[in-house]
């Protein structure tokens, strides 16, 4: 079993690795420039780091790692939180889901850290789902994902479906006037209940069986060929076609790279992505992207002082200009910082005072108004459609005001008829017909 990692030090793979100024420059990370803060001496804050630094998502996730880093030193800078430096414990899942469940054990029982934050793929949340809620943990989970959850343990700072999925649909079916779909996924849990509840919208939106088409590639999936012959073959009787793609991870690159040597462009078959953005679209060629779309709740391109400062900030701590920003980076921007106002409410970082502070906290998105977390640990959100550039930005073609984010969707039966409210009701799974809480921790 590892020692407890003394103060300054950080776990990286299994491996203690101090985190001190030179060795972030050495592994290409510029430092902030801050001023000398007098710190209590006889401890830190830990905060927990887990991202896939290895592995088919590192793509995304190693940037959410750095994001971290970047946040943690501008606490520090301003005089941390209740007097002492926080501490950054990276550790790296691998893009293996089992081992998420054993690093977040490894954080909480040998680090003892404070807080989480961490994941992408909602299976590496349903892995360390039962380890929080165990030992009461904290996580803070950044991306989009299906809904249909809504634990004590996590902050749900990404999209649930009615903050993407759904409005995406909408743009769809009343902008571009999309008669067919396909639904294209990585074959886990996220695609797979999004589909379910997309079909289920679709439907009642008067979309036929027969027109929804559903397909789900592995992790890492690389031959496209058949798959994007498929969808072209859709629009054979004369229908417009859209894609809705749950691509995740690495699998997005060789998914273009068959569309643009298919021919497929947006005008006639339009793709709107919901894990693809600025990041994803650094290493690809996107000059035969243009006009396919993408649905958050942040793009780079939004032009916010708030937003100019955060990428500014950035890029001086990365060292490197073209180091994109992107929406799970807000998320984590937005959690982090609730996190650290919570505490200084609290007065402790002991998980439930603070999770008690957390509901109700707001803080600024960085494409304008407030964000709020809710009693059902999700947060307000503004929904944005962007439009692929040949630069690799979006530009922002539809933006609503926040929207409270759902816990459980209306358009699944069996989800209808729940709710989730850690402030009055204690529970993240109330049935409003039978009055009763349910937990669902022994089926994740």
């Amino acid at each position: 079993m590892l020692r407890p990692a003394p103060p300054d030090w950080t776990m990286n793979g299994g491996h203690q690795m101090k985190l001190t100024r030179r060795a972030l420059l050495a592994t290409g990370v510029a430092a902030l420039a801050a001023p000398r803060i007098a710190f209590a001496q006889e401890e830190t804050i830990k905060i927990g780091i887990l991202h896939s630094l290895s592995g088919t998502m590192a793509i995304s996730e190693t940037t959410l790692k750095d994001t971290m880093l970047m946040l943690i030193e501008q606490q520090n800078a301003k005089g941390g939180v209740l007097g002492k430096k926080l501490e950054a414990v990276v550790v790296d899942p691998a893009s293996d889901w089992p081992l998420f469940a054993e690093k977040a054990r490894e954080l909480l029982t040998v680090q003892k850290v404070a807080v989480m934050f961490g994941c992408w793929t909602s299976v590496s949340r349903k892995s360390v789902l039962p380890v929080i809620e165990e030992l009461n943990g904290l996580l803070f989970y950044p991306v989009q994902y299906e809904g249909e959850e809504s634990s004590k343990n996590v902050i749900y700072t990404g999209a649930a479906p009615n903050q993407q999925a759904i409005p995406a649909t909408d743009y769809f079916l009343e902008e571009l006037g999309i008669e067919k779909f396909a639904l294209l996924g990585t074959d886990y849990v996220y695609p797979r209940t999004t589909n379910n509840i997309l079909e289920a919208y679709l439907k009642s939106k008067g979309i036929a069986a027969e027109d929804i088409f559903v397909n789900y590639t592995p992790f890492g999936h690389s031959d496209w060929s058949k798959i994007v012959a498929d969808v072209v073959a859709l629009g054979a009787d004369g229908k417009k076609v859209g894609v809705i793609s749950t691509i995740n991870g690495d699998a997005n690159i060789g998914f273009y790279k068959e569309l643009a040597a298919a021919g497929v462009t947006a005008d006639k078959i339009p793709v709107v992505a919901f894990s693809v953005g600025e990041e994803e679209l650094s290493g690809l060629d996107t000059s035969n992207l243009v006009g396919h779309l993408a649905a958050w709740n942040y793009f780079e391109s939004a032009d916010t002082p708030e937003n100019a400062a955060f990428i500014a900030e950035w890029k001086t701590f990365i060292g490197n200009d073209k180091r994109v920003t992107n929406d799970p980076m807000e998320a984590h921007y937005i959690g982090f910082n609730m996190w650290v106002n919570a505490v200084t409410a609290a007065g402790t970082t002991d998980v439930d005072p603070v999770l008690d502070a957390l509901i109700g906290q707001k803080f600024p998105n960085l494409t304008g108004g407030i964000a709020e977390l809710l009693p059902n640990h999700h947060l307000t959100k503004p929904v944005l459609i962007g439009e692929i550039r040949a630069d690799g930005q979006f530009d922002i073609i539809s933006q609503t005001d926040p929207v409270p984010g759902d816990a459980w969707t209306d358009f699944l039966p069996e989800s209808a008829v729940l709710e989730a409210d850690w402030k009055e009701l204690k529970c993240g799974m109330y049935n409003t017909e039978t009055k009763t809480c349910v937990q669902l921790t022994s089926n994740y």
